[in-house]
């Protein structure tokens, strides 16, 4: 990453991402933990509560996209933030399971946090630069679970499971005063006057449905992120059963905290070295082929290993491959769309993506309490079988033979 040609207002958007992923991985990676330790739910249940945020941010996410669209990204985005730091000041009160439920449907509806940064980069970012600009996206999270998880980890271990949700509270309240103090809004009055009342402001289903090259960047999200929602609802049940099976509960959290460092060590060093190479050989749509082999390696990695260690070089794998995977989508999903309409489709990507998460974590308490290992097996193939799609979308982006060539006259 060279920093001296970076836009100034790229490099705040990502310092607000990388506040708000260091609050949110101080608290998101243990709360199973937490509900099963100081509420006694279910791996059943604790899953329906990983998945009511996702549930919440389906329903909301387009319409948060386009309400970026049509009154500006800085308003919603401090919206959502607000309601972030709300969440998880619920999450550290809580006295039942019913306000950490009611907290996550909250940071759900309101929290569209990634959906408007992501839409603001694109509208700061010339279109043939926009994967390699969402990829410092994606390196701003890794940065964030560098130092979130362990930290997060540490202070469960020192001062009780709720003080990383109040941490995280402060975190998200520094990231609402980052935005309205140091960022610009970066859709001028005009074109959010226009947007407002376009009527290409919205995408109708029949133009959804219509479109084939959106279409398959939506399905390979929903398959592949099927994964990682089963992944998020049970690793830290899955390290506390077989990967620190026997170590101390404070062991645990803080090996199950290191082990999420190590992703955002991967994602960082993905993003800011191996993803702007590889574009400089390779398309967005192969590199979503890439990045799929890698998920479905280091989840049939996460299917057999039994000691943490192994585990660290599967998440490498992993946070590799969802490095290599999601840029590329975002950024083929906006070049479906015309520029009118870039929050709303990445909204609407995102409700993709939460689908898939809200289904996959939904069920991944009821398979995970089967066998532990399931939910990594079950990944490892619809990883695998992804790749089929990811192929016809590559063999779409392919240029036509008939159009290189113009026959003289």
């Amino acid at each position: 990453m060279n920093f001296k040609q970076i836009d100034r207002r790229l490099f705040t958007i990502l310092l607000i991402v990388f506040v708000q992923m260091l609050g949110a991985s101080m608290a998101i990676p243990i709360l199973p933990l937490y509900a099963q330790r100081q509420f006694e739910l279910e791996p059943q249940i604790i899953a329906f509560l990983v998945s009511a945020f996702f549930a919440a941010q389906f329903l909301a996410g387009p319409t948060i996209g386009r309400l970026s669209d049509r009154y500006g990204r800085i308003p919603i985005l401090i919206i959502s933030q607000i309601g972030t730091a709300i969440s998880f000041v619920m999450l550290g009160a809580a006295q039942g399971a019913t306000i950490l439920f009611l907290a996550r449907i909250f940071d759900g509806i309101t929290g569209g946090n990634i959906i408007v940064a992501q839409a603001y980069v694109t509208d700061i970012t010339p279109r043939e630069k926009r994967t390699e600009a969402l990829g410092y996206i994606f390196a701003a999270f890794g940065l964030g679970f560098i130092f979130g998880p362990a930290l997060g980890g540490v202070l469960s271990a020192n001062f009780g499971e709720r003080m990383p949700f109040y941490a995280a509270a402060v975190a998200a309240t520094a990231v609402v005063i980052l935005t309205w103090v140091t960022l610009d809004e970066s859709l001028p009055p005009e074109q959010r006057q226009a947007n407002r009342f376009s009527r290409r402001a919205t995408l109708s289903p029949v133009e959804v449905l219509g479109n084939t090259p959106l279409l398959l960047v939506m399905l390979i999200a929903f398959v592949g992120q099927f994964g990682l929602g089963l992944l998020q609802a049970t690793f830290a049940l899955y390290g506390e059963a077989v990967l620190f099976q026997g170590y101390t509960p404070e062991a645990t959290s803080l090996g199950i905290g290191l082990l999420f460092a190590n992703v955002g060590i991967a994602q960082l060093i993905t993003q800011t070295y191996i993803l702007p190479r590889a574009l400089r050989r390779y398309n967005d749509a192969w590199l979503v082929i890439a990045g799929n082999l890698s998920r479905a390696f280091s989840l049939f990695l996460f299917a057999v290993v039994v000691t943490p260690w192994p585990a660290a070089v599967a998440t490498l794998f992993f946070a590799m491959g969802m490095g290599l995977v999601m840029p590329p989508l975002q950024s083929l999903a906006t070049s479906t769309v015309s520029d009118e309409v870039r929050g709303g489709v990445l909204g609407l990507f995102q409700s993709a993506v939460n689908l898939s998460i809200i289904i996959s974590t939904a069920v991944g308490g009821f398979i995970f309490s089967i066998n532990p290992t399931y939910p990594y097996w079950l990944g490892a193939l619809l990883s695998a079988v992804v790749i089929i799609p990811a192929i016809f979308l590559w063999r779409q982006s392919q240029p036509k033979p008939e159009k290189l060539a113009t026959p003289a006259d």
